[in-house]
């Protein structure tokens, strides 16, 4: 049996399949109100120690911790600080318009305030970055050109 993994069948969108991404919180009543009020993802299944999320149509999992670990660091891209890690999802430009509304609508402090990156060039991008209550970095981007997500 082949068990290696073809990469050019994973660049057509059309084949994607979610990505599964676990996280760590400190407080799940919190988890609640960030991920499935304020970001609207829909809550899946759940216990004491985790919460499932429909996350963008992906799988995310915020699991209950003691103590968070550290906090990200930065990287300069654009001329702008990057917290890494983060995580987050490719949205259409309609869409990261509307939730970029919500969060300026719910005073949400932004690391990197709603913008354009690569204005211009190849990949350029609406971005926004943000920290949930517990620290983790959450990037919202959509493509001018969604065709160049890869693109170099």
């Amino acid at each position: 049996m082949n068990s290696e993994l073809s990469i050019t069948n994973l660049s057509n969108k059309s084949e994607l399949t979610p990505f599964h991404l676990a996280i760590p919180v400190t407080n799940l009543s919190k988890a609640n109100a960030f991920y499935g009020e304020l970001l609207q993802c829909d809550k899946g299944r759940y216990c004491e120690q985790w919460i499932d999320w429909n996350f963008f149509g992906h799988q995310l999992v915020t699991h209950l911790v003691s103590e968070m670990p550290s906090a990200p660091k930065c990287n300069q891209v654009d001329n702008k600080a990057v917290p890494v890690p983060h995580f987050g999802v490719v949205l259409t430009v309609a869409d990261w318009k509307s939730l970029s509304e919500r969060l300026l609508d719910h005073h949400v402090n932004f690391v990197i305030d709603p913008c354009v990156r690569f204005a211009g060039q190849v990949g350029e991008q609406s971005t926004l970055f943000f920290l949930d209550p517990f620290g983790n970095a959450l990037e919202f981007k959509a493509f001018k050109n969604p065709d160049e997500l890869f693109s170099s």
